[in-house]
């Protein structure tokens, strides 16, 4: 256990720098206090005042392998002491291994990397090749996602923090989500959205398929609500796509590296990618770090074709170093494994929680990420919160929030849906204590929806 150093004047002269000086993402600056952090390791985090907060969102989904895993941080230091950082231009043993890896464990014949800092650059890197590699310039990207918040990720985004990037970049088409639980065609039987391919082919017809280079969607959503789709819908998008000479890019920015119970959302449904998209649980953002992984067919275009891209700290030897100790140490530990047992816990603890709190009007996931869809009513599905909230109209599920920080529970809300996605390395005590809290807060959220 580490030890816990408290020093409440240091978190006010932190508060009092960052209210200064530092701009936080998606907030309006002066209605947030963000809480400085001293420490964390393993699941949890703590306070300058010694508080600890058991991590049940791993930060932002991308904490899979806990806060600290000793041998991440001695590969980032190993690798310091060596050589911090080399130009994208050179070779690296760091660089190549991980390449080597990600051919690896990735699904089918996805055997070549392009490294970026993140997700969003992962996604906009993908984009920019399909379209240079079918020579057609539409990219259809779903309502319900998040790909980041870069020029061209932005635009791909479907949810409402794409507006003030208004107008985006051209060519990206809207498609709607296999959403079941409230799904926008109604849900007939068969239902063309949730099934999929009914549903692209349709709007191939539209748009003429000659102009479509990709298909890019989150194979499980994340941000925007946890939805998993269907048995069948990925396999009918990539038919569809095959059909047409569509790319298909699968962004696992939050889905991969184990957080489903499997290396890759993608391997539920025996579906492989052309393009895979990675970051986040790729080395639990210790050194920021994602990848644009290719199929064969890509790899060979490449080796004829320049590659119109490029960042200067591309495939950084720090970021490199610390995913190849991570991937090493997923497979050594069973951290995969240890999603999937969990999985399979929640899988029937969760659906116990929805029994005892009306409140909970859904419960989705797979491995160690789930979702509650809080609503006012089961029976009219009306959300605890509406589609947006903001402000005041998102005050209930910001209470049951500030309740959960109180007993030491860190939560992921967006909207009206908790996302349940724990560090994978979580025990089962540490799950139950988190579980336990959980209980408590929802019957904060039932008296709000009453």
């Amino acid at each position: 256990m580490a030890v816990v150093d408290t020093d409440p004047q240091l978190a006010e002269r932190i508060r009092e720098l960052d209210k200064r000086h530092v701009i936080h993402s998606w907030s309006v600056q002066g209605q947030i206090d963000p809480l400085p952090v001293a420490g964390a390791e393993g699941s949890y985090f703590w306070d300058h005042e010694g508080k600890r907060y058991l991590d049940f969102a791993s930060q932002l989904v991308n904490v899979s392998i806990g806060h600290q895993h000793p041998k991440v941080v001695a590969a980032i230091k190993e690798q310091a002491d060596k050589l911090c950082t080399i130009g994208p231009p050179m070779a690296h043993e760091a660089r190549s291994e991980l390449a080597r890896l990600l051919a690896e464990v990735t699904p089918g014949d996805l055997t070549m990397s392009f490294f970026t800092n993140g997700g969003a650059e992962a996604n906009e890197n993908a984009i920019k090749l399909a379209r240079w590699y079918t020579g057609r310039h539409k990219v259809i990207a779903r309502y319900r996602s998040y790909h980041g918040a870069t020029g061209g990720a932005i635009t791909l985004t479907g949810d409402p923090r794409r507006w003030p990037a208004e107008p985006g970049i051209p060519g990206v088409v809207r498609m709607l989500d296999p959403y079941t639980y409230r799904c926008p065609a109604g849900h007939p039987d068969p239902c063309p959205v949730c099934s999929g391919g009914p549903h692209l082919e349709e709007l191939l017809q539209y748009e003429g398929a000659h102009t479509v280079a990709a298909v890019i969607l989150e194979t499980i959503v994340g941000t925007n609500g946890l939805i998993v789709p269907p048995d069948g819908y990925l396999q009918s998008i990539r038919e569809v796509c095959d059909r047409h000479g569509i790319l298909l890019i699968c962004d696992e920015v939050m889905a991969g590296f184990g957080r489903s119970g499997k290396w890759f959302a993608c391997e539920h449904w025996d579906v492989v990618p052309d393009i895979l998209t990675v970051a986040k649980g790729i080395n639990s953002g210790y050194v920021p770090l994602g990848a644009m992984v290719v199929n064969g067919k890509l790899g060979d275009w490449l080796q004829d074709h320049a590659f119109a891209g490029g960042l200067t700290y591309s495939g950084h030897v720090l970021a490199c170093a610390s995913a190849v100790a991570s991937i090493e140490a997923f497979k050594e530990e069973g951290i995969v494994e240890n999603a999937a047992a969990h999985g399979e816990y929640l899988a029937g603890e969760l659906p116990r929680l929805a029994e005892r709190h009306p409140s909970i009007g859904d419960v989705r996931g797979k491995g160690l990420f789930w979702g509650l869809e809080l609503v006012r009513e089961r029976a009219t599905r009306e959300p605890l919160v509406p589609f947006n909230a903001g402000g005041e109209s998102a005050a209930p599920v910001g209470r049951v929030v500030k309740a959960a920080m109180e007993r030491g529970l860190y939560l992921f809300v967006h909207w009206n849906v908790v996302i349940v996605a724990p560090p994978l390395t979580i025990t089962r005590e540490e799950l139950d204590e988190g579980l336990g809290v959980l209980d408590e807060v929802l019957a904060l959220a039932d008296e709000l929806a009453a």
